[in-house]
């Protein structure tokens, strides 16, 4: 399965594609939001995300009133869990101008939806698509989604191995290309989220789904998790944005700037260099290296044209050159005539016997 995205394409075989989500980092502003895409892209982001919604379609306010105490990270918001998602809207009339900017400085833009209306209104802009972990177990959404062709990506936080089947069974029947991502949903930022993000399930996805791309919706601090997804198989990563993690918001405290997303990139294309294609044969670097290193059959004492070669008369040193008798091959030589006078020191070649 391939992905193409602008001039880039997303396969097993292609350099790692990372999404910068800015989410609700634009604090409500434009300017901030067009900075923060230019920041992105000169840190090494191949897309940045926004998030599209219309509050009243899928955040209760009586609801999260009625569950009490705030829960998990949504614990330090001042204002109520409403009022957090009303302000991280972006605003449609916003999109064609982020699409725009996108588009002059070559990245690109996506967004995730987060109710169906919203969904048929993205559609015409996007070149492809997110959905988050929270509505994997929805299949209108993914069904809505899927039925605009265009490829997407799927978060699996908070979520059993049978609602990831069910989800790619939906996904398949609409024959729409589309990358799994493993995701762990707690957005608190705390190092004891590392022994819950759980990345060899990205080998079980492996396993199971041979032919789909897969890649790691992440919000643990740094990038040892990116760096651990890539060796397991990922090919996409996406990692909240921001240009400071102190700022107030709701998703700066997890998200990385544009310092630590750069380290990110540059850690993770060179072990992307260093992953190599697992053929083992002698490295274009290790040809002088082999001659330095490996041991030759040399000669301990001057030995004349016709003289019959002993173990006695030999000893494996280095350096050993391309046509050298090696210290394996050396048993072969043993008793046999050498056809030229060879000095204390020098190596024995192949061409030295009949």
């Amino acid at each position: 399965m391939k992905i193409k995205l602008g001039k880039k394409i997303i396969s097993k075989n292609s350099p790692t594609y990372f999404i910068a989500d800015i989410a609700a980092n634009h604090d409500g502003n434009l300017q901030r939001a067009i900075k923060l895409i230019n920041l992105a892209k000169e840190s090494g982001a191949d897309a940045v995300k926004f998030q599209h919604h219309d509050v009243t379609k899928y955040v209760s306010d009586y609801g999260f009133k009625r569950l009490g105490n705030k829960l998990s990270h949504q614990k330090k918001w001042k204002k109520t869990i409403f009022e957090v998602y009303k302000d991280a809207e972006v605003p449609r009339k916003w999109t064609q101008v982020l699409i725009n900017h996108c588009k002059k400085i070559d990245i690109t833009f996506m967004s995730t939806p987060y109710d169906l209306d919203t969904a048929d209104y993205l559609s015409k802009y996007m070149p492809a698509f997110k959905v988050g972990s929270g509505d994997l177990a929805w299949d209108d959404m993914l069904m809505k989604i899927a039925s605009k062709k265009k490829p997407f990506f799927v978060a699996t936080g908070a979520s059993t191995m049978k609602e990831v089947e069910h989800a790619v069974k939906v996904l398949k029947k609409k024959k729409v290309k589309f990358c799994l991502m493993q995701c762990n949903t707690n957005y608190t930022g705390s190092k004891e989220n590392f022994k819950f993000i759980n990345l060899n399930v990205l080998k079980a996805y492996k396993k199971k789904f041979p032919k789909i791309l897969l890649g790691l919706s992440d919000h643990t601090p740094g990038h040892e998790t990116v760096l651990g997804s890539i060796v397991l198989g990922a090919k996409v990563i996406e990692k909240h944005f921001t240009d400071d993690t102190q700022r107030k918001g709701p998703d700066h405290p997890f998200s990385m700037d544009p310092q630590t997303w750069r380290l990110m990139v540059d850690s993770s294309r060179n072990l992307e260099n260093s992953l190599g294609n697992g053929i083992k044969k002698v490295e274009g670097n290790e040809l002088e290296t082999v001659v330095l290193q490996r041991r030759a059959t040399r000669a301990i004492k001057n030995l004349k044209k016709g003289q019959k070669i002993l173990r006695k008369d030999i000893e494996y040193q280095r350096p050993c050159p391309r046509n050298a008798i090696t210290p394996n091959e050396s048993k072969k030589i043993f008793g046999k005539k050498i056809k030229r006078n060879i000095n204390n020191g020098d190596y024995l070649k192949k061409s030295d016997f009949n």
